[in-house]
């Protein structure tokens, strides 16, 4: 079943898409990019797949989309929007969060829940195309907001992605490579696996890793 609800914050109203499963194991809350909203190809295909599996998912809109700009704010602005639509959330609407909770997100969106995880009371984290460094600035390193969540941290990774691979991650974190697939996870036409089997791979990598957390 799908539902929506706008949530206030300090900064803002931000917008909740849940798509809920029955008598869900699992809450997986996802953040967006900071090029990109909800609908990006990850986030929906995991929107889709996943209720069928026991895992509600809702995916969060931050304020600034919502309100049309096309510049994210700054980190700490980023962090308490997504802060106060999670506390929100369990205040509000008990029922979509019945399982126990997972936070994550896709490229800047992972960043957010990286940063806040141990504060938001979440059991693991969910890393979508994180981006690891800039492009072409391998020196310049993000790795420590992956190491810092104090959490089972799953990353998915793009083989081909510009804001690093698989390869350059740091140990600690559990990572599954999607082959030839780039930071939006788009794989090239003549690629020997579709854009649907690309998604499928991601969709049942993090359907898996939930089955083996424990809770």
């Amino acid at each position: 079943m799908r539902d929506e609800l706008m949530v206030s914050t300090p900064i803002g109203a931000a917008r909740v898409v849940a798509d809920l499963a029955v008598r869900a194991r699992w809450t997986l809350v996802l953040g967006h990019g900071a090029g990109g909203g909800v609908e990006a190809r990850d986030l929906a295909a995991i929107a889709s797949a996943l209720p069928a599996r026991r895992v509600s998912v809702l995916r969060v809109e931050q304020p600034w989309r919502v309100a049309g700009g096309r510049v994210a704010p700054a980190p700490a602005r980023l962090d308490l929007a997504w802060r106060a639509v999670l506390a929100e959330l369990a205040g509000q609407r008990p029922a979509w969060t019945e399982g126990r909770l997972v936070v994550g997100g896709r490229s800047a969106g992972a960043r957010v829940a990286c940063r806040t995880a141990l504060s938001t009371g979440a059991a693991a984290v969910l890393a979508l195309a994180f981006p690891l460094h800039p492009p072409g600035r391998p020196g310049a390193s993000r790795a420590e907001e992956l190491l810092g969540t104090g959490l089972p941290t799953l990353v998915v990774q793009g083989e081909r992605d510009p804001f690093g691979t698989t390869e350059q991650l740091p140990g600690g974190p559990r990572s599954v490579a999607i082959p030839y697939a780039d930071h939006g996870f788009s794989v090239p036409r003549r690629a020997p696996l579709t854009q649907i089997e690309a998604l499928k791979l991601i969709t049942d990598a993090v359907a898996r890793w939930l089955a083996r957390l424990p809770g």
